[in-house]
């Protein structure tokens, strides 16, 4: 797993050797942590990413997952990182126009992979390596993909 932040809207990625996370929040630093929000912690599977010649952060996810099928998971799925952190599914994430700006035909390309969106649960402290274990799996809602 790789970790990074937004540090401002726009702003490259920065990756992290430990990122603290809180609860209701994200993680500290990024740009899109808030409140309330649907979208405090992006995730990305690395094979996606690998399979699409992208590198972790290409796509500004806070994390880079690996061996963990995300896209079968639904909203209200939980998810442990390392030993503290707890991440509940909110939704999908859909392509916007910004991965258009790192590839031409990236929307159609990476469609139904985008990754999902998290809220935190339960705060706490992530590293590069740390395991993303499914804790409960929640069945996702049907994805239109774009013909």
């Amino acid at each position: 797993m790789s970790v990074q932040i937004a540090p401002a809207h726009r702003a490259p990625m920065e990756f992290l050797n430990e990122a603290e996370v809180r609860p209701n929040w994200g993680l500290v630093g990024d740009h899109h942590a808030r409140p309330d929000s649907s979208r405090q912690v992006l995730l990305v599977e690395a094979e996606t990413l690998e399979r699409l010649g992208l590198k972790p952060g290409d796509v500004r996810e806070n994390l880079t997952v690996q061996g963990l099928d995300l896209m079968a998971l639904g909203a209200g799925s939980l998810l442990r990182v390392g030993d503290e952190v707890e991440l509940e599914i909110t939704k999908y994430c859909a392509p916007c126009q910004r991965l258009e700006e790192i590839r031409p035909g990236l929307i159609r390309e990476i469609a139904g992979r985008r990754g999902m969106l998290a809220r935190v649960v339960r705060g706490g402290t992530v590293k590069p390596g740390d395991t993303v274990t499914v804790v409960r799996a929640v069945a996702p809602e049907q994805r239109h993909l774009p013909g």
